[in-house]
């Protein structure tokens, strides 16, 4: 969980002090505002986290190789969210969304240290870029993948507060 904790204050520390009405902005219309990666990553860790607690109830055990996740963070090869975890037009306040951000996490959390680790290395579940992942490289993706957002919202942020 530590890729995840560093990614999460890495992301609040870019944010803090940034109105919430520039958290909202978008300075494209085919662009997110920086509040809609916040609500995007929410929405990820969300699911991220039913899948693996799904598949700990009801996924078979299944030998997969461990992948190079800590690729994610390359910015360089464009990816497309899932429907599910495309975020809203709505406006939101930073408040808001790091209590969403908080519950997600400490749901996460939660399953992680309660899960047996033998079953987070036996159990997977499909990724798009990387094929079967198994559960236990679901936790720490969460933070690479946040951090390869952390690089969207700091180019976001750098524009709008010029």
């Amino acid at each position: 969980m530590d890729i995840n904790t560093e990614a999460r204050q890495e992301i609040l520390d870019v944010v803090s002090g940034l109105s919430d009405e520039v958290l909202n902005k978008k300075v494209e219309e085919d662009r997110w505002s920086i509040m809609q990666v916040l609500e995007h990553l929410y929405l990820i860790e969300k699911a991220v986290t039913h899948s693996i607690a799904d598949q700990i109830e009801n996924g078979e055990n299944k030998e997969v190789s461990k992948k190079p996740i800590e690729m994610s963070v390359d910015r360089s090869t464009k990816a497309k969210a899932p429907s599910f975890a495309q975020p809203s037009n709505e406006f939101i306040t930073l408040n808001e969304m790091k209590e969403k951000l908080a519950a997600s996490r400490a749901d996460l959390t939660k399953l992680a240290e309660s899960a047996e680790a033998k079953i987070l290395e036996q159990r997977t579940y499909p990724h798009p870029a990387f094929g079967d992942l198994s559960l236990k490289q679901w936790i720490p993706f969460i933070g690479y993948h946040e951090k390869r957002h952390l690089k969207q919202i700091e180019e976001v942020k750098q524009e709008l507060v010029r």
